[in-house]
């Protein structure tokens, strides 16, 4: 670590709000640039106890079961990025004048130590389809021999990224609202919005600003801010960002794009935004068949990491051999098998209205296994816009009563099965029903637009527990 920033951080009070996948490496990165650093959490489990006691062996100050109250002397927050901002340590640290930091405003101030240059961030942020799109990316990125990784709310922490021992030429950042909103100072080289939909309002507090702080992944932009033509919001928040000079709009479309932007023509990807003449002229990426899967809304996700990509000058030939390259994780719109001439797709992972519509856009007929936890969710437009592609549902979870209500009101001929139980077995029961509703040529698709937890532990488990089933018929 630079000398500079070791001095920079000698001694100075830092609160750590919170344990876990951002808290933990937050306190030891701290801790190792000479920082005194007071880890508080709200939890006193086993879990907390054993991760406090590794902390404490290093010399770091633990206090489980106490997250609302200011360590005396603290001269900064650094906080895991779910905490919400109404929380009474945030009002007390904003009485003190303490500044407050997620960790991914950590690594932004971190990164480029020891005098060498720091690695430009491609960022993305959206409601849905965040960890596929940089996914695409940094395989991308990837295949143009560029040294990357994909890193943020993916799982791979990036104050380990900017601080850790391997250099990157780039980093292709996933970013929550939650992140955005702790993080004022990141500056990305280009950065998407995906989409916008009501998600997260309980944290956030209103649409307003939930969309407010995914559009904070524009600010200072230098090259180009990527939205999606089909989603005016996000185009908006393009309009209000305050932007490096020369820093362009580039959307991306299903249909055929216009200059300065990226979209389909004839089942090709083609790119209207980073090429000479962008009026007159276009170039050919890939073909929609080298996406996997080929539905409508990844289609869309591979655009935007096109777009990301060529904004950092990679080659058209590094997108079609990096989209070929890529493999999507488990339980997002995954084809599981074939039986008596029906699809079962698994997009366990659609656990909210905006995935589910995508997921059931992606296929003509459609016996839909649904239900779970409904955070707040209405399922009305959901519903209605799905009707005509619905053979049947089987409904699951607690809550599944409102998605009952729903297509009582806007599918009333569509054959409904709901089943009273939120057992883990009722799984095997749901995929049950709905081969008996399927006829050769339909999909039998679990895209819940509910989170899992009243079933299961995540909704990975939620997946596993469907494919399983699955398994079962074609045994």
């Amino acid at each position: 670590m630079g000398g500079r920033q070791v001095t920079e951080w000698q001694g100075k009070h830092v609160t750590v709000a919170g344990l876990g996948v951002s808290g933990i490496p937050a306190a030891k990165v701290l801790h190792g640039l000479g920082a005194r650093v007071t880890v508080v959490n709200d939890g006193d489990d086993e879990r907390a106890r054993a991760q406090a006691a590794e902390l404490e062996a290093l010399g770091i100050t633990m206090r489980l079961g106490d997250g609302a109250t200011l360590p005396e002397g603290t001269e900064l927050i650094v906080t895991a990025p779910g905490w919400k901002p109404d929380k009474p340590l945030f009002t007390a640290a904003e009485r003190a004048g303490v500044p407050v930091w997620g960790d991914v405003e950590l690594a932004w101030r971190l990164r480029g130590r020891d005098g060498r240059e720091a690695a430009p961030w491609l960022a993305v942020t959206g409601t849905n389809g965040k960890t596929t799109t940089v996914q695409m990316l940094a395989a991308i990125l990837k295949a143009a021999g560029l040294r990357t990784a994909a890193v943020g709310n993916i799982g791979v922490s990036l104050l380990d990224a900017v601080t850790g021992e391997e250099r990157y030429d780039v980093l292709a950042v996933e970013l929550s609202s939650y992140q955005l909103h702790w993080a004022p100072s990141v500056r990305a080289h280009s950065a998407a919005v995906l989409n916008l939909a009501p998600d997260h309002l309980d944290w956030h507090g209103s649409m307003e600003a939930y969309a407010r702080d995914k559009g904070r992944i524009y600010e200072g932009n230098r090259v180009a801010c990527v939205y999606n033509v089909a989603d005016k919001a996000t185009e908006d928040l393009v309009r209000e960002a305050d932007v490096e000079e020369g820093c362009r709009a580039v959307g991306f479309t299903l249909g055929t794009p216009g200059p300065s932007q990226l979209g389909v023509v004839d089942g090709i990807l083609v790119d209207r935004a980073f090429v000479a003449d962008r009026h007159k002229n276009a170039q050919e990426l890939a073909e929609v068949g080298d996406v996997d899967p080929p539905a409508p809304h990844n289609i869309a996700n591979a655009l935007a990491a096109a777009a990301l990509a060529r904004a950092f000058g990679v080659p058209a030939t590094a997108v079609r051999d990096g989209l070929r390259a890529f493999r999507p994780d488990a339980h997002r719109i995954a084809h599981v098998a074939d039986v008596d001439g029906v699809a079962y797709v698994d997009d366990s992972k659609a656990t909210n209205t905006h995935a589910a519509q995508a997921s059931l856009a992606a296929y003509e007929s459609v016996v839909w296994i649904a239900g779970g936890l409904a955070k707040g969710a209405t399922f009305d437009e959901l519903v209605a816009g799905a009707a005509k592609r619905l053979r049947g549902a089987v409904l699951i979870g607690a809550d599944r009563a409102l998605i009952r209500e729903a297509l009582a009101r806007h599918a009333p001929e569509v054959p409904v099965v709901d089943l009273d139980r939120t057992d883990t077995g009722a799984m095997l029961q749901a995929v049950q029903e709905a081969r008996r509703l399927a006829r050769p040529g339909d999909t039998v698709l679990l895209a819940p637009a509910c989170a899992s937890m009243d079933m299961f532990a995540n909704y990975n488990k939620r997946g596993d527990a469907f494919a399983q089933a699955v398994r079962e018929l074609g045994a």
